[in-house]
């Protein structure tokens, strides 16, 4: 099975002739996963924009060791979003799943035959509707105190010169105390910018998909990210969700609310598993 190409597939679309059309011209310049050009395999009343990859970077026992590379997993990424998004410029489409991998065409025609009329119910659902993604970051105090060195036992007569001279073990103190509540306030700010994101989404947003918020490789900028969520909002409302989000947090120090997007409704699908040769 190495040596074969395989049908990588990165989305579904409406298959009339106007939207395969428009996919098509979209798509003529663009390049897919592995360099390929991308093509579209149609069944019914939907459409998958697929293209071939080698068999031994994409087979089943492959993609296990190359989903643990991370420069092999972010160039994957950016080509199987960049065919999504220029699809979405252009019509409705449902995201698959990264590493979506098919024997061949058949197979894709197979699967899209057996959920075409779920897919075009999602497609309905999605019209004229895009992802912004919104996380709040706190920016916790991060200065570690230095641990204090044990003070010198002074003699009486020390003692007796400098009554008022400070204890650094309790200054020490009083320095971890004040750090620790500003960790504390920040964290209460934080708490509340997330509700003021929840609370101006209301009337805007038809959905709301909480994802796990970033940590380590993950979050590659400063902060913690505290949430991490995906609204679903109709493209005539866009530009007015995203500028009540970005203010969310105008007067709450320490606090950052970053929104991305718009995007196809990645999080909103639930397309077929990727990851194995079908």
């Amino acid at each position: 099975m190495n040596a074969r190409r395989l049908s990588y597939a990165y989305a579904v679309v409406r298959s009339s002739d106007a939207v395969t059309q428009a996919a098509r011209e979209a798509l003529a310049d663009i390049r897919g996963v592995a360099g390929a050009p991308v093509t579209l395999v149609r069944s019914g009343p939907v459409a998958a924009a697929v293209s071939a990859v080698p068999g031994e970077e994409f087979s089943e026992a492959a993609l296990r060791a190359r989903l643990e590379d991370l420069a092999w997993l972010e160039s994957t990424a950016r080509a199987h979003h960049l065919v999504i998004e220029t699809l979405a410029a252009r019509t409705t489409v449902l995201p698959l799943r990264l590493a979506t991998v098919y024997l061949d065409e058949s197979r894709v025609e197979r699967m899209l035959g057996e959920r075409q009329e779920a897919f075009a119910a999602l497609l309905d659902r999605f019209d004229d509707h895009v992802e912004w993604g919104v996380k709040v970051y706190a920016e916790l105090p991060t200065v570690s105190e230095p641990s204090p060195a044990p003070a010198p036992t002074p003699s009486p007569a020390a003692h007796a010169a400098s009554p008022a001279e400070p204890d650094p073990g309790r200054a020490y103190l009083r320095r971890r105390r004040q750090h620790h509540q500003a960790r504390e306030d920040t964290r209460r700010a934080a708490e509340e910018a997330v509700r003021r994101t929840e609370e101006r989404a209301r009337g805007l947003a038809v959905e709301r998909a909480r994802h796990r918020p970033q940590q380590g490789t993950l979050a590659r900028v400063p902060g913690e990210n505290v949430a991490n969520d995906a609204y679903l909002v109709p493209r005539a409302l866009a530009e007015e969700f995203r500028a009540r989000m970005l203010h969310a947090a105008d007067d709450l120090p320490g606090v950052r609310v970053e929104v991305t997007g718009p995007w196809a409704p990645y999080s909103f699908t639930a397309p077929p598993e990727g990851a194995r040769p079908r």
